[in-house]
């Protein structure tokens, strides 16, 4: 026996450096910046093919071999950063979907932090969302089981499962003694990107709830359905709880509303991943006053677009401070089904603010407490629309700025801009 493992661990030591050293060959012969990458740690190899069969032999169950190679991969990503993972068949179904705008689970976007979920943002009018979830949360528990020691992909998997079931989230929150139990029921999550209205006379609401493949689009129409109503003096950008999503829409968003100069642009390791966005001539606005409402669930593309904006001055930012994720995320197949999302780069707003990790300060700052996204149900019934038979007259309905605070403070920022430029 001890013949057959010690052959068996020669066998698949050979076989591991064999390949990658082939793979090695294929990879880094004739790149000029490769050097070092080639010449590959023998020893760590040696020592990761004794863990490997150390385990196929004395773990208390059988393992599979892609079960283990499929760890082994993961944990290399996992241990990179946070944003690093592995992307089995269901994984990558599943961000395919996301970025089309239709996908199953509870509606939330989520990473890693001390080793529990962190919630980056709930999406709007989604279960997590209805639920009371919110942005910071840590989920602690899934169902009563831990998730210390899951990695990010794992958790959400469990997360997901069939339209119309349960399952019970245990949420460590900022400002609460005890965890919190909250049961959600999934459902298919349809995002609809982009909405709008008029909050009065002239002044418009346009809410980005993420960025989709089409969010672009959908915004410049929004806005120009809002400016045949009857003009547009005024116009209020909410980012808020706003998880990020696909880099073209952000850099679209920012498009729509720059008339030339950087967007943004990133930096990394590899030739490619030093690439510049430029705004194109034409403001879909002409240059009427805006304001970017952000709060600590903004994230990755809605910070581009905050940041875009500030520098550029073309917007007032308020709020509090976004999220700070400034790293770019490349998606690399392994095979048609599965592949891996590797950080490639970090991404700079147009005067070199890296915001990783600081996020995006607002120019004017803004009570947590009070800057809220909506009124619980009473704005999500809002952002769906005012019955036909609803007196908008009536004294006793609060308009969609009268129920949030944050809201508020824009409109009233946007008609005083524009009382001062008057004069």
């Amino acid at each position: 026996m001890n013949k057959l493992f010690h052959s068996g661990y020669g066998l698949l030591t050979g076989l591991v450096l064999g390949i990658m050293l082939s793979v090695s060959v294929g990879v880094y012969a004739g790149r000029e910046d490769a050097s070092g990458l080639s010449a590959l740690p023998v020893e760590d190899l040696q020592r990761f093919t004794d863990v490997y069969m150390r385990i196929k032999r004395n773990y208390v169950e059988e393992v599979e071999d892609k079960e283990l190679l499929d760890n082994a991969i993961q944990g290399m990503l996992t241990g990179l950063d946070e944003h690093s993972t592995y992307l089995d068949e269901d994984d990558f179904r599943d961000m395919e979907a996301g970025t089309s705008g239709e996908f199953g689970g509870l509606g939330i976007e989520v990473g890693m932090e001390d080793g529990f979920v962190k919630v980056i943002a709930p999406i709007d009018d989604t279960p997590a969302d209805r639920a009371g979830i919110e942005a910071g949360d840590l989920i602690v528990r899934l169902d009563g089981e831990s998730v210390r020691g899951m990695d990010l992909s794992d958790a959400v998997s469990r997360m997901r499962g069939e339209e119309g079931t349960d399952i019970t989230l245990t949420v460590v929150r900022d400002g609460e003694d005890q965890p919190l139990e909250i049961t959600i029921t999934r459902d298919i999550i349809q995002v609809e990107s982009v909405r709008s209205e008029m909050l009065e006379d002239g002044y418009g609401y346009v809410r980005v709830s993420n960025f989709q493949t089409r969010t672009a689009q959908d915004l410049v129409r929004a806005i120009e359905e809002l400016k045949d109503k009857n003009g547009l003096r005024g116009l209020v950008l909410d980012l808020r709880n706003n998880p990020g999503g696909i880099l073209n829409g952000a850099v679209g968003v920012s498009d729509a509303f720059l008339d030339g100069g950087r967007i943004v642009y990133t930096e990394g390791r590899l030739d490619e991943a030093q690439v510049d966005y430029d705004a194109s001539p034409g403001d879909v606005l002409n240059g009427v006053p805006m304001v970017v409402l952000v709060n600590r669930g903004s994230a990755s593309a809605s910070e581009i677009v905050a940041g875009a904006l500030q520098d550029h001055g073309r917007a007032i930012i308020m709020g509090q401070n976004s999220f700070g994720k400034g790293s770019v995320q490349t998606i690399l197949p392994l095979t048609e089904q599965t592949g891996i999302k590797l950080t490639t780069a970090r991404y700079y707003t147009p005067d070199g603010r890296s915001i990783q990790d600081e996020g995006i300060e607002p120019d004017i700052r803004l009570d947590e407490r009070l800057s809220v996204s909506r009124d619980e149900e009473d704005e999500t019934d809002a952002m769906r629309g005012l019955p036909d038979d609803l007196d908008e007259d009536e004294d006793d309905e609060e308009s969609l700025a009268e129920r949030d605070f944050g809201l508020n403070e824009a409109l009233n920022l946007l008609k005083g801009l524009n009382i001062y430029n008057a004069r």
